[in-house]
Order: structure tokens, then sequence, then C-alpha cells
């Protein structure tokens, strides 16, 4: 069964857009914040709540994992060093262990 979702239609240029209601809850503070920086913005609060929630959801949906850390990703090049010798000094301590009990 199908959940029902009150909708309503919104015009944009002419254009009709059929926009799904939803409802959320703010505590006084964060109530308060969104009135004042939608101000700030000259937007409605729906609008800033809308902008803020679809960046939000295009971050977390980003198509892969590399695209979030595309600003970061292969800034710092090192040369390895002792990284690089890890997996074998991890392999003698464990064989020296074993040798020792």
């Amino acid at each position: 069964m199908e959940r029902w979702s009150p909708s309503v239609y919104h015009i944009v240029n002419r254009e009709y857009y059929t926009v799904e209601m939803r409802s959320l809850r703010l505590n006084s503070e964060l109530d308060e914040k969104v009135q004042r920086a939608a101000a700030v913005k000259g937007e409605s609060v729906s609008e800033f709540i809308r902008q803020a929630a679809a960046e939000r959801a295009d971050q977390t949906l980003a198509a892969r994992p590399s695209e979030r850390f595309a600003d970061v990703a292969g800034v710092i090049h090192g040369r390895g060093g002792r990284a690089r010798r890890t997996g074998k000094t991890f392999s003698e301590t464990l064989a020296q262990r074993h040798i020792d009990k």
C-alpha cells in the first residue's frame, strides 16, 4: 500500500511543479538561526531549507567516494619511508613472538 503524501503545485516561470510537503522539527535555537540566515540571503525559510537539503543530499550521494576528497586527494606526495616497511616488520615481530613462546 502506497503511503499518501500531501502535494502542492508550485509555479515557477509559468511552469507547474508538484512539490511534496514535509515537516520538520527544529529546536528554538536552530529555528532562530535558520530564520536569520534566510533573511541575510533574502530567501524564505522554506527556500533556505530546500537549498540546504539539496546541497547535503548532493554531497552525500556523490557518485564516487573519490569525488568527496577530490580537493585533497593526491595533494601530499611522500616517498614511503618507514611506512613501506611496516608489513615486513609486523611479520617479523609475529614470527619472533611465535619463536619466543
